[in-house]
């Protein structure tokens, strides 16, 4: 299957957003939360390398959200693609998805994990649970989708935008640290909660641990890694 590049834009210091279509003749589904894999040949090689979905299901099309890696050999390659221009696409694969039945849920992300998050956000929430989102990054100006979650929180009283700096400077009066200690805060004594976590592998795998340390089910922990 081939995926068309509809159009780029960067939303953050080096981090770019991407729109992609898939041909119609094909049909293209999938569940918000999961991710695809795109390949093309560079440097005399095939490089395939996996993105999660950044967008509900809409038509032909999917969003991803991914930082340039400085070194790296596909991002430089998507980041200098143009509107007509294609890749290989595979997939959708992965299972992280909103869980069934309906609970309330803490969704932890850094930096660019965000993406599955928002896709899954852009559905209506799942029944009556409380959703809150701990996001966190360096610095503010590469709080992603920033607006859209404070306009979420703004219109559905069930959901909750917590944004967290682990660099941020004077001017900022929000949250400071790392997410994990946000996310033991706001679970206070609850434990009926699923926690969802997408980012570094660092991060998950702390939470994760301290998670389980609470008496945290495995089926109550879903997560997405990245080094």
């Amino acid at each position: 299957m081939r995926a068309v590049l509809v159009e780029s834009h960067e939303i953050a210091p080096e981090i770019r957003h991407f729109t992609f279509e898939v041909p119609d003749t094909e049909r293209f589904s999938f569940k918000a939360g999961q991710f695809v894999s795109l390949s093309a040949p560079i440097g005399g090689r095939t490089i395939t390398r996996a993105y999660s979905l950044a967008s509900r299901e809409h038509g032909n099309r999917f969003e991803l959200c991914l930082n340039r890696v400085e070194d790296g050999l596909f991002s430089p390659f998507l980041f200098a693609m143009q509107p007509g221009d294609a890749v290989d696409l595979s997939g959708p694969l992965g299972y992280f998805h909103w869980r069934e039945p309906a609970r309330d849920s803490i969704l932890v992300a850094t930096g660019t994990g965000i993406a599955p998050f928002r896709g899954m956000l852009q559905e209506p929430l799942p029944g009556n649970a409380k959703v809150t989102l701990v996001f966190g990054v360096r610095y503010e100006p590469n709080l992603m989708y920033r607006q859209e979650f404070e306009s979420l929180a703004a219109s559905q009283p069930n959901f909750r935008f917590l944004p967290v700096l682990s660099r941020a400077d004077d001017s900022w009066s929000g949250r400071r640290g790392h997410v994990q200690s946000h996310v033991l805060d706001t679970l206070g004594g609850n434990r009926d909660v699923n926690v969802y976590m997408c980012g570094m592998k660092a991060m998950v795998d702390d939470l994760r641990q301290q998670l389980k340390a609470l008496g945290f089910d495995r089926r109550q922990i879903i997560y997405e890694k990245y080094d």
